[in-house]
């Protein structure tokens, strides 16, 4: 396990409440760690096998062209779109600083952090295991029937792990 961050991507963007924060825009700038088993990586020497930064930067790049107002929204669609993109996070924190947040004041920036967890632990075998807890999760693509899916839900609090959801479909 390791972490792998890409820190001060700087991004020119129409985000804010204000209106003229949507029209002329501001700078912004933005911080990734995610927290991911990268150990088959650095013996296979493969990008595949891990986070590739480069990624991550494009990810952010095109977060940042869909204007929001709150960098709460965009910190959470970043985070959103990441995870789509990858399985093995097993947590991530994104910062974004906006430079000169409200116009005609002396404030040199404004900051918005969040971090998530996705390391869970099954309810049914006790393991634990990566959950994103949203349609990227593992449910979404095991062949579990619809009354399967639902016998689980009353049955156990929250998702099954892989190995779990694969003995219900009778994988």
């Amino acid at each position: 396990m390791g972490k792998i961050s890409l820190e001060g991507m700087e991004f020119y963007a129409y985000h804010g409440v204000y209106p003229e924060e949507r029209v002329i825009g501001n700078s912004f700038v933005v911080d990734v760690f995610i927290v991911t088993n990268w150990e088959a990586a650095s013996v296979s020497d493969d990008l595949n096998e891990t986070i590739n930064y480069e990624t991550i930067y494009q990810i952010c790049q095109v977060e940042m062209r869909h204007t929001v107002q709150l960098i709460e929204t965009l910190i959470q669609n970043i985070s959103y779109a990441i995870r789509r993109q990858f399985r093995t996070i097993q947590a991530i924190t994104i910062k974004v600083r906006k430079n000169r947040p409200i116009p005609g004041h002396r404030v040199s920036h404004s900051a918005v952090e969040s971090t998530e967890s996705f390391v869970n632990q099954c309810p049914r075998c006790q393991k634990p295991f990566i959950c994103y807890g949203d349609d990227t999760c593992w449910c979404f693509e095991k062949k579990v029937s619809s009354e399967t899916r639902e016998n689980l839900k009353t049955r156990f609090q929250g998702c099954l792990c892989n190995e779990c959801l694969s003995f219900f479909a009778g994988n």
